[in-house]
């Protein structure tokens, strides 16, 4: 099963090219080699195996050992949140260099033991502390137009819909899920004024079984596209979509491809993924980092124009999408790159 494909190399030099164009240099770059790596620690508030937001931040760190002199510790800290932050503090307690965590529940940990721990590195993916206050000297946060992308997923979705319902099933109503929502109904509405979208909140992101039940309360409202933003209760959901013959739009990784050597029939019915490129947008900044071009101190917000998110254009896409509205996706596409489209986001 190919885990690797979200880091093509055009897409990675787009990335790397909105990192350095406004990474300055910072102190003195200490060289790191094979025999003297950059220690990384990346904590997970969760675990391996959700087939898209943490796996993808797994793949990156797997390709940053395989190509730059670091080595990497993937702490797995579970769903009890009463472990998150002795998780974090075990890593910063350790001799890692740079510690590694994601998204709005962990940022709070992070801006604290940043204080205690000024000789190391932080950075938060998929959310950011907040510089204005004067903190966080040593953090850099990475945040996400996801919302340019997903537009994109909407339109093809209300193009391939022959209900004119469409399903979206959110883990947790925050920025940085919702912003994927917005965009997505946004496109949708573009496709077809007239489109009915349904929107359902999780509260959780590790209940399959939930998201089971919310798509097919969805299925049973007449939904025949859903897009569950969702991490592991998103797994749920699209075995729903799958076992009802209906389409699915996958999360953060090209989950069609993900799902394809173990599951060919959840594949076959996700006809694109709006794809948040955690791991190769963390690449980068361990690259910056060894380079001592990261701007650790600030918060970098990436989007469609920079390769940082975008569509799954695979098989399943060329298959399940005609081949006119894949035309006017590309165009649509070139439209937000160049500004001409401006795309609703709550990332302000």
């Amino acid at each position: 099963m190919k885990r690797m494909t979200f880091l093509k190399t055009s897409a990675a030099a787009i990335v790397f090219a909105a990192f350095s164009g406004s990474l300055a240099a910072s102190a003195q770059a200490e060289e790191y080699t094979k025999d003297h790596p950059l220690k990384v620690a990346l904590v997970l508030h969760g675990a391996l195996g959700d087939k898209s937001f943490f796996d993808s931040a797994a793949a990156g760190m797997k390709l940053a050992e395989e190509k730059l002199p670091v080595t990497v510790k993937i702490i797995e800290a579970g769903y009890q949140k009463d472990r998150w932050q002795p998780a974090l503090a075990d890593a910063a307690d350790s001799d890692y260099d740079v510690l590694i965590a994601g998204t709005f529940e962990m940022t709070g940990f992070v801006a604290e033991m940043a204080k205690d721990y000024p000789e190391k590195k932080f950075i938060v993916f998929d959310d950011s502390p907040d510089f204005s206050t004067g903190c966080c000297s040593n953090v850099l946060g990475i945040q996400y137009l996801t919302s340019t992308a997903g537009y994109l997923a909407g339109y093809a979705a209300a193009k391939v819909s022959t209900t004119g319902t469409l399903g979206e099933i959110l883990g947790m109503d925050f920025k940085t899920v919702t912003d994927f929502a917005v965009g997505f109904e946004q496109g949708a509405k573009a496709a077809k004024p007239d489109v009915k979208i349904l929107r359902a909140v999780a509260n959780t992101f590790s209940d399959p079984a939930k998201g089971k039940e919310l798509a097919l309360a969805q299925l049973g409202q007449g939904a025949d596209v859903i897009f569950p933003i969702a991490g592991s209760t998103g797994i749920g959901a699209l075995q729903a979509v799958r076992d009802a013959k209906k389409l699915g739009v996958g999360v953060d990784s090209d989950q069609a491809e993900i799902f394809a050597a173990t599951d060919p029939a959840q594949a076959d019915v996700i006809f694109t993924s709006v794809e948040k490129k955690v791991g190769q947008s963390l690449y980068m900044a361990l690259e910056q980092t060894i380079a001592g071009k990261a701007k650790y101190g600030t918060m970098e917000l990436l989007g469609l124009q920079d390769g940082a998110v975008g569509i799954s254009k695979n098989a399943y896409y060329e298959k399940l999408v005609p081949a006119d509205v894949r035309s006017e996706v590309d165009a649509l596409e070139k439209k937000i790159v160049s500004g001409e489209i401006k795309v609703e986001t709550t990332m302000k």
